[in-house]
């Protein structure tokens, strides 16, 4: 295997399985826990990780499917293409249109996942790909959750909006509003999460 990124929750590899390219995700340990504590939190998050991938593949949506799941790390397929940051920061060019119709696609995806009450936890154009033949993938599990909070849900179009344009975002929410039953309650439980940050932004600078 050869390590391709190191972040401080993983490292990358990449190598071949069954005569695919693959990457393998390793979970890092963190020195700072206690060892027996630190071994159980990264083997229920890889086998979290593994679960809600196996869950989103399994109702249509384009994820690196686990291929085989170790104690602390998932082997899976790799895409091959470029993350959405890269075109909607300019590092790399792609048609309006089609940034566009991805980002609709990135909304659908979004509510789709909110339906099975998967919350991505870091749903932004960095952790979206669109592959060589121009296919949207959703990468990066690691973060994710089960839960059914709106609050949870709602994180992930904060973390949207914050990280495109707004004419990007309103692509979004119209792929968002498409998909998921309950859209209208999430849209507006963003604007609350977003008057609370004004709130609290404005009540420390008064202090």
């Amino acid at each position: 295997m050869r390590l391709i990124s190191e972040g401080a929750e993983a490292r990358i590899y990449e190598t071949r399985f069954l005569g695919m390219d693959t990457i393998v995700k390793e979970r890092a340990a963190k020195r700072y826990r206690i060892k027996q504590l630190d071994d159980k939190l990264r083997r229920q998050r890889t086998k979290s990780e593994a679960r809600l991938l196996y869950a989103a593949s399994s109702h249509g949506m384009n994820v690196p499917n686990p291929l085989l799941v170790g104690l602390t790390s998932i082997c899976m397929r790799r895409i091959r293409g470029r993350s959405l940051h890269e075109f909607t920061t300019g590092f790399a060019r792609i048609g309006r249109a089609r940034l566009s119709g991805a980002l609709h696609d990135a909304g659908v995806y979004c509510g789709l996942l909110h339906n099975l009450d998967i919350a991505h936890g870091d749903y932004t154009p960095a952790n979206l790909m669109l592959d060589n033949a121009g296919e949207l993938w959703i990468i990066d599990f690691g973060l994710a959750k089960s839960t059914k909070s709106p609050e949870e849900k709602a994180l992930d179009l904060l973390l949207m909006k914050r990280s495109v344009s707004q004419d990007l975002f309103q692509r979004f929410l119209a792929g968002y509003r498409k998909s998921c039953a309950y859209s209208g309650e999430m849209i507006k439980r963003l604007a609350e999460i977003e008057r609370r940050g004004r709130y609290q932004t404005h009540t420390l600078m008064a202090g």
